[in-house]
């Protein structure tokens, strides 16, 4: 066995890139590939697509994820672990040996459950952001608790070669492959630190790879239409080497890294995970070839008492609508446009928000004596209790068409649901995952 194990990062959110995670899975022989596909809103609303089918509710891209991957995973013996299962770890799996049979695949898959707590919710508990009850929340759809290392430890003590999990916090789902291949107890702070801090770091996939550091003229990056995905070397101490899969595009340095380190972070103390308190501080980043960068040093402070719940209740409906106005005097005719639409449903929807796109839709105001732009595009947004009732958005903005300003053209307007979200506690000995094993 390898003195290091290699873990790669093939997705950073739910509709992340494929052919990223299949260069990745290709040219380095990985020996865990980690999926990260679930958000706070993506669960809540895979919550709602499982309610209107029970099969629904995993990760819209898993099979064609699975199609691409399978098959490398198969050849090179590389193991996935994911959060693909969304709220529906069970469906995903048998979606996942359905692929497998088609391609004449011999798999074990394990399904992780347990957690999902919408059934233990406490509604007398305050929100982490307002401290409002829940029971002051109206129609709540889900409630799932950040699991960690301990609820995959059994999947991965299996032969399972795919495991797929619900809400597993991000850096756990690389935490894990670490504490069983080098046996680490679930209190060795100092590893677990030095491998969530690992974790973390690898999470967001192409964000460490220079995808959400670059800036033209400050911090170029080269091939970004090709831009590799990253992998860790971890040592039987939680120290790493991070690397991104070769002949792809993209940088990995010093200032990517350290970038990545503190995204989400709110307090670089104590950096909170179901597994442990990490103190990002001591952590020393060193340069260890093109494109590598070691990472050593973050410190433990035990673990949290309680998990993290993400709480996903029913908002309302967003309408919206677009349109745009070209040539000399299109700022003026786009602003009146708005008062226009401002008088006209400003009575009807909440929350009613207009932009002009390019000049004042990004920081709500606009700054210094910007040029007059050749053309601007009107944007109306709000909030209904009812579809219908969203949809007057973009009624309206339509009807602009002929009831004016001069020369409107290019509408798009559009409805959706809203799915709100808010976080909460709930003890740790209230939350216990299961496993389920499928085979092709």
């Amino acid at each position: 066995m390898s003195p290091v194990l290699r873990i790669g990062c093939g997705a950073g959110f739910a509709n992340d890139r494929i052919d990223a995670a299949v260069a990745l899975a290709e040219r380095v022989d990985l020996d865990y590939l980690a999926l990260e596909c679930l958000g706070e809103r993506t669960v809540a609303f895979a919550q709602l697509r499982k309610l209107g089918n029970p099969k629904h509710g995993y990760d819209a891209l898993l099979e064609r994820r699975m199609e691409a991957l399978l098959p490398i995973l198969a050849r090179k013996g590389t193991r996935l672990v994911s959060n693909m299962g969304g709220a529906n770890p069970l469906g995903a799996a048998e979606a996942t040996v359905a692929v497998a049979r088609r391609l004449g695949l011999k798999l074990k898959v394990a399904a992780v459950t347990g957690d999902d707590v919408l059934d233990r919710l406490d509604r007398s508990a305050p929100t982490m952001e307002t401290e409002a009850r829940l029971s002051d929340i109206p129609e709540i759809v889900s409630a799932n608790a950040y699991v960690g290392v301990e609820a995959l430890l059994p999947a991965l003590r299996s032969d399972a070669q795919v495991i797929l999990a619900g809400r597993v916090a991000d850096p756990s789902l690389f935490l894990a492959p670490m504490v069983h291949r080098f046996g680490w107890q679930l209190d060795d702070w100092p590893r677990l630190a030095r491998g969530t801090a690992v974790g973390h770091l690898l999470e967001c996939a192409g964000q460490l790879t220079g995808g959400y550091f670059a800036e033209p003229g400050r911090k170029d990056v080269p091939d970004m239409a090709h831009l590799g995905f990253p992998y860790a070397e971890v040592d039987a101490e939680g120290n790493a080497v991070l690397a991104k899969a070769p002949g792809t595009g993209g940088r990995l340095s010093l200032q990517t890294c350290k970038e990545q380190l503190f995204y989400e972070v709110t307090d670089p103390h104590a950096y909170l995970t179901p597994d442990v308190a990490v103190d990002f501080t001591g952590i020393a980043l060193r340069e260890a070839g093109a494109d590598r960068v070691a990472v050593s040093g973050a410190a433990a402070r035990g673990r949290p008492a309680s998990l993290k719940v993400s709480v996903g209740y029913r908002g309302g409906f967003i309408g919206e609508g677009e349109i745009s106005y070209a040539g000399p005097g299109a700022t003026a005719r786009g602003r009146l446009a708005g008062e226009i639409m401002r008088e006209r449903l400003g009575g009807e929807v909440d929350a009613l928000q207009i932009d002009l796109i390019g000049i004042d839709s990004g920081h709500r105001r606009v700054y210094g004596n910007q040029p007059e732009p050749y053309e601007v595009r009107l944007r109306v947004a709000g909030r209904a209790r009812t579809r219908d009732g969203a949809e007057r958005v973009g009624e309206e903005v339509e009807a602009l068409f002929t009831n004016g300003p001069a020369a409107g053209g290019g509408v798009r307007r559009s409805t959706r649901e809203v799915i709100g979200v808010v976080s909460t506690l709930i003890p740790r000995d209230q939350v216990a995952c299961r496993t389920a094993y499928f085979e092709s």
